[in-house]
This record gives structure tokens, sequence and C-alpha cells, in this order.
């Protein structure tokens, strides 16, 4: 068979970035622009002009472009039903790119097109059952089975962030109360992180000096920062976040029983500091306790190209 190129497209709420992928999941070059517009038109123009221009690059015929959107995408991966951070509504994606680029087009949810990525090339590639959670401003997933995405009757399954773990708890962006991303995201670890230095001034001293002298100014990244250099408190609020990932792991598990679960999202960079409370909070919660198989907690490995990574391949499937 000639060797062929694909084009996978993560797009955002703020930013687009595209990628020209080879059949080994290989990204060859990258493209990114920021897109400070939520009208579906002006977006999807814009995804037209970065594809072009990747397509000029590829020394291979580009046969596919995969898109990963944040929003649910109904089950022929033709029309994004919604997207809350896109404000998208009915968008006939697939019918729109097909008709300027001249190529197949399959949209695909973002979570979803990230765990394709990292099942086929990345920290999943050795097992057919995995569930990628995405810890960042708030808790996504992608769950496969048996090797098959696992997509739901309307496109919509995997948004394992709004399983109830604390109920009448913290007000979620969904409109639920006690979701899970309320608890162990990364926005969860700041607020944490914020009260705990509240409380405990002269033990954060380190990370509220990384914060301009005040529990306000406290951001993930002096979290992160403080408790790799042995802040006390930056280290408990990770412990706790940490605790809360393995409670909701332990849910998941009783649901799915995945080999592993691959962690990604900027709040895993953090590694041990998040993952080893949630290893041990997963094996003190496991449902059937120590009378069956632990999974596995993973870190990812693809990083920020896991998603256009993912659509690209699943792109290249939609097209052979």
């Amino acid at each position: 068979m000639p060797v062929s190129n694909c084009i996978g497209v993560d797009v955002g709420g703020t930013k687009i970035l595209a990628g020209l992928v080879d059949e080994s999941g290989h990204v060859i070059t990258t493209v990114r622009r920021p897109s400070s517009t939520q009208d579906p038109a002006a977006v999807l123009a814009d995804v037209v002009e970065v594809v072009r221009e990747l397509m000029v690059e590829s020394t291979a015929p580009v046969i596919a472009v995969g898109l990963g959107v944040a929003g649910q995408v109904e089950n022929t991966r033709s029309t994004v039903l919604w997207s809350p951070n896109l404000r998208w509504s009915r968008v006939e994606v697939r019918a729109i790119l097909e008709a300027e680029l001249g190529v197949t087009v399959i949209a695909e949810n973002d979570a979803n097109a990230a765990a394709w990525g990292e099942f086929v090339y990345g920290a999943g590639a050795d097992v057919d059952d995995i569930t990628v959670v995405t810890v960042g401003t708030g808790i996504g997933g992608g769950v496969i089975v048996g090797g098959t995405m696992l997509r739901g009757a309307t496109g919509g399954a995997a948004e394992i962030g709004h399983i109830t773990v604390v109920p009448g708890g913290r007000q979620c962006g969904c409109g639920r109360l006690g979701c899970w991303e309320q608890y162990a995201s990364g926005t969860a670890l700041v607020r944490q992180a914020r009260e705990l230095a509240a409380e405990r001034r002269l033990e954060a001293a380190l990370m509220l000096s990384l914060g301009e002298g005040t529990p306000e100014g406290i951001e993930g990244k002096h979290v992160t920062e403080a408790a790799i250099a042995g802040d006390p408190v930056a280290i408990e609020a990770f412990r706790i976040c940490g605790e809360w990932l393995g409670l909701g792991l332990a849910d998941l598990t009783a649901v799915l029983d995945p080999a592993a679960f691959v962690i990604s999202g900027g709040v895993s960079e953090a590694g041990d500091l998040l993952l080893a409370p949630a290893r041990a909070t997963l094996a003190a919660q496991m449902p059937g306790g120590d009378l069956r198989p632990l999974p596995q907690i993973r870190v990812a490995s693809l990083g920020n190209d896991a998603g256009l990574i993912g659509a690209a391949d699943i792109a290249r499937r939609s097209a052979l």
C-alpha cells in the first residue's frame, strides 16, 4: 500500500492545533493558531486554512483529516451535537470540511481522540482495556473496551468527570452538585492549595511567595513547584487531590474493569505527588479488595499531541 499521511486537528476553546501524522503515528510537523471566536463557520474556515497549509508541506498524499472537538459528537462522527466550550450546536463538521478539502473527514470528542492515541501509540498500547483520565481544568475521559472505543448510544459516553462523588457537594459547571472534577481536577487542586495556605501561612511560605504573597495568587504551576521543593502545604494539597482521584478510579474499576488507567493532562506532570496517593486510595477502595487484580495507573506518554494523533488515526481507519 502506498505511503500516506493524515492530519489531526485539536479544536479547543482558545486554539487550533493541527499536525501532519504518518502511518506510524509520528507527528511530522504542527501548526498552531489562536482561536478567539466561537462562531463555527469562522473556526472551520481556520481549520481549512491550517489543513491546507499542512497538505502543501506533506511529501505523501493526505488521505484523511480528523478533528478532536471539545463536545459531544454523534456516532457517525459527522456532526458535533453540542460543545459547551465552543457553544456549538448541531454543526455538520464532516459535510462542511469534506466539501472544502476533498478528503475523508471525521469528527470525534477530543478526550476520546486522545484516549485512542494513547491506546494505539502511547501508554496503553500493550493492553486492550484502558480508561484514559485527563486531569486538567476539569476531568475528561476516554474508554477502550476490548480494543474498541466506548461511545454510547449517542456518542456521549465517558463523561467521567461528572460522576457524583459527594451528593449535594460543590457546584459544577455542568449544573449538578458534587461532580468528581470538583474534587480531583487541576481547578480543585488550586482551590485546595489556596484554602490550606490561608489557614497555614507559615508552613505555606514557599508556595505563597510564588503566588505573590497571597492565597489568591497561587496557581497550579506554583503548587507543583512548591511541592517539588518540599512545601508541606503544597504536598498536602496534592495528597488530597490524589486521594479523590483514586476514589473515582475505584468506582470506575467497578464499572469498567480496565487493565490500566492512563492519566493525562497538566496535573499528571506532577507524577507521584498526585499518583502515589491515587494508587494507595485505589488499592484501599477497590471493589473486592485484594481478591481481584489491581488496575495499573500509568502516566500518558503522548503529551499534548495525543488528541491530534488519535484523531488522525481514527480518520485513517475511516478512509481505508
